[in-house]
């Protein structure tokens, strides 16, 4: 599928060409990092979103503001829309020290990091993170609980390109299964005979985002000022190994 195919799809859903856009751009950007399972692949599963839960025209507003706390609402609009004009929002606006953005009904929101990404390209440490609806399950078996529910953190640095950590918690994501890449079956936490790690970070998550923004699928992007660069010593310490985000 191309690009233009893709915009084509989503305006046919009803999408204005600018949140199109955003949503084709983002995908686009997933396939340059390598991420197959959030690219082009998604444009028939966000179809039947549109069709279904979501709405095409609806339209992210800011719906509270203080220095320290903002509260969106993602107004059926995908994910990725409300994210992109949450991260527009910021580098134009950026905080005296740090903010909180909660951002409710916001699905589907992508490759986290991208939007972590941004703001570090601002200047800005972020973190960001999100739920889904439920895909992982306990590790001792039975039905799905948590979203996968990544959590990217972005350093910006005077030296060059931040360092984006960017980690979900499933062994594959739903985006891995969309691409025909993985199983359902497959969508449990990461790390075996360790797994518990992986749940408790999913359930921290998932509990943390539903006490800010509520029951449904939402995102909590946390923004602030750097006091220190600590960056470029990290990356000579590395000596020269690739870091996280090192290949975007």
């Amino acid at each position: 599928m191309t690009s233009a195919e893709a915009t084509a799809r989503l305006r046919a859903r009803g999408l204005e060409e600018p949140d199109a856009a955003v949503v084709v751009d983002h995908l686009l950007l997933a396939e340059r990092m390598g991420r197959m399972g959030h690219g082009l692949a998604r444009i028939p599963w966000l179809e039947t979103l549109l069709d279904g839960e979501l709405v095409s025209g609806g339209r992210p507003r800011r719906i509270a503001r203080g220095e320290g706390l903002e509260r969106w609402d993602g107004g059926g609009a995908l994910g990725y829309v409300t994210l992109s004009a949450v991260c527009d929002a910021l580098v134009a606006d950026p905080p005296a020290g740090a903010r909180v953005v909660v951002a409710e009904r916001c699905f589907p929101t992508g490759v986290v990091g991208a939007w972590a990404r941004r703001l570090a390209d601002a200047g800005l440490v972020a973190l960001v993170t999100a739920t889904s609806t439920p895909r992982l399950p306990h590790p001792d078996g039975g039905p799905p609980l948590t979203g996968t529910n990544p959590i990217a953190i972005a350093i910006p640095s005077s030296g060059g390109d931040p360092v984006v950590a960017d980690v979900s918690m499933g062994a594959v994501t739903h985006g891995d299964v969309l691409a025909g890449k993985a199983g359902p079956e497959d969508l449990v936490p990461f790390g075996g005979p360790l797994a518990h790690k992986a749940f408790a970070l999913a359930v921290g998550v998932e509990l943390l985002v539903a006490a800010l923004a509520g029951p449904e699928p939402a995102a909590v992007v946390v923004a602030a000022r750097p006091e220190h660069d600590p960056v470029p010593a990290f990356r000579e310490l590395a000596e020269g190994l690739r870091l996280p985000g090192d290949s975007w």
